[in-house]
């Protein structure tokens, strides 16, 4: 091993993915364990970083050209140690010039005091904070005047994340491109104007109220004059009625190519008609509904098939369409029908359908989707309305290649007999479906899984 040429040994260390086994090759010989430590450019730590500051200062001196550093304490409890605190990212920030991407996991021991070391991580490109509950909006302000060169960022419960002047200054600078924020109880959809300029250049937006604080957020139309780069957009418990909240981004975002709306409440024909009129490129739509999402439409009808055809007229790239209404959740009745759902389907290129709680679904639209010639991934999620005779029409869809079926009631092994042997299918996919026994699904497709929990029906 140690004649071995150094690009050979470096081309073995870049096919070793795992840590464990880098550090396994490690053990072979001192010039692999220099190599390795010379190249290693991520880590992941957490609870078993004992005693925290020291074991953590140990690895920064023996790999040096860390770039991704995760620190995840998920399930820590003080029997398992003192947590890192601020003075280990003062470590981080001596120590790891190259660090580009941090991702700090339950780390109720670091406050503001810590991120103002980061400040001086100049290369800084991402910052993920997953429940940080001492950090508040200082603390970010102080990093991200430090880090110019911040691209993506990620909050995900941080309660005390109040004051949001570190957007405003991310807006001006104008590099932010990834902007994650979920369930951050003090940051409503209104805080996001303070990104001003900085819409222009992000690409994508995933926002999500804390379903328990959303109420008290209500406010008039936001005033966000241009997106012309936003790719995705994902919200979730936000309210969105005509001339409300977000809504207004449906319909100025032209580079929009995937959108996820979820238990969004107020969203209407209006708002699918903007989106559809804008937004040509658009590849992907997700929908999740709840029995709320009308409360707040001036439309009494919320979304109708209306919706659904303007987008299959307006989008003519769609290749993926999911719709769900909430589990455990769904309405007595939807203004949504088949009918739409048709001719969304004939008249774009999906390639992707995923139906979950969809009532209205059933065999004819099965028989439907047989013209759907470009269909290749089909999810079916307690779809109650098909039966056998409408899962034996897979056999006739032109290029289905995988297939999920998760707590449907009326599919039984009859209904998948047609598709054995017929290697129609590379995966199967079969959840608890009461009627459908493991015999049954052998030989339908190259992979099959098979599980079997009945609790969801008590």
């Amino acid at each position: 091993m140690e004649d071995l040429p150094y690009p050979i040994v470096l081309d073995i260390l870049g096919k070793l993915g795992k840590a464990s086994d880098r550090n396994s090759a490690s053990l072979t010989c001192k010039r692999i364990l220099a190599i390795d430590n010379e190249h290693r450019q991520s880590i992941q730590v957490g609870c078993g970083l004992h005693p925290a500051y020291e074991a953590l200062m140990s690895l920064c001196f023996r790999f040096p050209n860390l770039k991704t550093v995760e620190i995840d304490y998920s399930g820590w409890t003080a029997v398992l140690g003192k947590q890192l605190d601020d003075r280990g990212l003062s470590v981080l920030a001596c120590h790891c010039p190259s660090l580009i991407d941090l991702t700090l996991s339950f780390c109720t021991f670091i406050t503001d005091v810590g991120l103002a070391h980061l400040a001086s991580c100049s290369n800084m490109q991402s910052l993920k904070l997953n429940f940080v509950p001492r950090v508040s909006g200082c603390g970010i302000l102080s990093l991200v005047v430090g880090c110019k060169n911040l691209s993506s960022l990620s909050l995900v419960k941080c309660l005390n994340v109040r004051s949001v002047e570190w957007l405003e200054y991310l807006g001006k600078l104008g590099n932010l491109e990834h902007l994650l924020i979920k369930n951050c109880r003090a940051i409503g959809e209104h805080d996001l104007v303070r990104l001003g300029p900085g819409w222009n250049k992000l690409k994508c937006l995933e926002f999500e109220m804390d379903c328990n604080f959303r109420y008290t957020k209500a406010f008039n139309k936001l005033l966000i004059l241009q997106c012309e780069s936003l790719k995705e957009l994902s919200l979730v418990n936000c309210i969105m009625g005509p001339g409300r909240g977000l809504s207004c981004m449906l319909g100025i975002c032209e580079a929009l190519e995937k959108v996820y709306l979820e238990k969004c409440d107020g969203v209407g024909d209006s708002d699918m008609v903007a989106l559809a009129s804008k937004s040509k490129r658009l590849k992907s739509l997700s929908l999740r509904l709840s029995p709320d999402f009308l409360t707040l439409s001036n439309d009494p009808y919320g979304l109708t098939d209306d919706s659904l055809k303007a987008v299959a007229c307006g989008c003519p790239k769609l290749e993926e369409f999911r719709l769900a209404y909430s589990y455990g959740d769904f309405p007595f009745f939807s203004y949504l029908t088949l009918d739409g759902l048709l001719s969304l389907i004939q008249r774009c290129p999906i390639r992707v359908l995923a139906l979950e709680c969809v009532y209205f679904f059933n065999d004819f639209g099965m028989e439907a989707l047989c013209s759907a010639n470009l269909l290749s991934t089909l999810e079916l999620v307690q779809c109650q309305e098909i039966s056998d005779e409408g899962i034996q029409f897979i056999s006739r869809y032109p290029l289905l290649t995988a297939l999920k079926l998760s707590k449907c009631l009326g599919v039984t092994d009859l209904g998948l007999k047609p598709l054995v042997g017929s290697k129609k299918l590379e995966v199967l996919m079969v959840e608890d479906c009461p009627q459908i026994s493991e015999e049954g699904v052998q030989g339908i497709a190259r992979s099959v899984s098979y599980k079997q929990d009945m609790s969801w029906l008590y």
